[in-house]
């Protein structure tokens, strides 16, 4: 079906303009529709959901309806904008959360936020910050939210446990015939065994509290105002489960104390800054702190090393499975981005005490 079929499915009020790619994630695919609405442009997201890793669509979309319009409500009661603060959906002409293509293609529409914008590299201290008082705020609104309402749409997504044993599965299959050449890597990754249940292990002790968490927490998933530089939104709900927020404050860090593009092949050029690491844990801290408790507290720093070293094995497993995941769009791109993240770790690792002594300043 052409874009203007699939959109005209949706309650949208306008004559079709024209839809374009939009955005830089590797899942969904994304696109940026326009319409003329008596003579004004309005713009609207397109999304085509990855229906082959969200298999179940109605679940997914289900915890999205009911996650923003909580956070709709919250937003509205505390006097702030909810169709700039919240990802807003436009539902179908027959009030769906999602239209269904007759080839099982999946689509849904979001109200496209202006004058905002994701960065996919941290270009101004200011914004990490900003992202961090964003992730804060979605955490608060969510505080009182019944996680048992939503439906797991990736079970042990960040179940560190599983995912090595998954990454060992890879490595023994080698479908790919790509181990023998990524050696160093295997052997970091391997020696990294003792702490992979650590988060894993104080959730199911009680002793870390199971929220509504993100997970997915990159500095792209936050639109920042493009004239005051303040965050405004958090957007791409797909992976909100329940969790712990040791695991979304620990992918904001692995995502944004990296001044080098998360596939950059200059693996030499990556390091952990401890500087953008402050800055990010006092904003974080500052909204968030009277929330959290004290074991999730004690375990953010932990929890940046065990996100920054899942994704490492994930992005390896998918180069040594033959790149079947994450979308890529030039050889290696995948080992690079997990070399990237195994040089974070080892630096974090190097710095552990460092970083805890932030935390507890904040």
């Amino acid at each position: 079906m052409e874009f203007k079929d699939i959109l005209e499915k949706f309650d949208i009020d306008g004559e079709y303009l024209s839809c374009v790619p939009y955005g830089s994630g590797h899942i969904n695919r994304t696109y940026k529709a326009a319409f003329n609405r008596g003579g004004k442009e309005v713009h609207y997201i397109l999304q085509k959901i990855n229906s082959t890793l969200f298999t179940n669509v109605e679940g997914l979309m289900n915890n999205i309806e009911l996650v923003t319009e909580f956070n709709r409500a919250k937003i509205s009661e505390n006097g702030g904008d909810p169709n700039r603060e919240s990802l807003t959906i436009v539902r179908t002409k027959d009030g769906k959360t999602y239209y269904k293509t007759s080839e099982n293609e999946y689509y849904r529409v979001y109200i496209f936020i202006e004058n905002a914008k994701g960065y996919d590299v941290v270009e101004k201290p200011c914004h990490f910050y900003e992202s961090a008082i964003a992730f804060g705020r979605f955490a608060n609104l969510l505080d009182n939210f019944d996680s048992s309402q939503l439906f797991t749409v990736l079970p042990d997504f960040h179940n560190t446990v599983k995912r090595f044993e998954n990454f060992k599965k890879s490595i023994e299959a080698d479908k790919a015939n790509r181990a023998a050449t990524v050696k160093k890597e295997i052997d970091f990754a391997l020696k990294q065994e003792n702490i992979v249940s650590h988060i894993v292990d104080l959730l199911s002790s009680g002793e870390i509290p199971t929220r509504v968490t993100h997970n997915d927490t990159k500095l792209n998933n936050v639109l920042i105002d493009v004239n005051t530089d303040k965050a405004i939104c958090v957007i791409d709900l797909d992976t909100m489960m329940p969790g712990s927020i040791c695991y979304d404050f620990g992918d904001s860090i692995r995502f944004g104390c990296n001044p080098c593009a998360e596939d950059t092949p200059k693996t030499d050029e990556v390091v952990f800054s401890m500087p953008l690491f402050e800055e990010y844990t006092r904003g974080y801290l500052s909204v968030f702190s009277d929330s959290a408790k004290k074991a999730e507290k004690d375990n953010l720093a932990m929890g940046a090393i065990l996100m920054t070293y899942e994704c490492g094995i994930r992005f390896l497993s998918d180069y040594l499975d033959g790149d079947v995941y994450f979308r890529t769009n030039r050889a290696n791109q995948n080992l690079d981005r997990a070399r990237t993240q195994f040089k974070l770790v080892s630096d974090m690792q190097s710095r552990y005490n460092e970083m805890c002594r932030i935390v507890e300043k904040y």
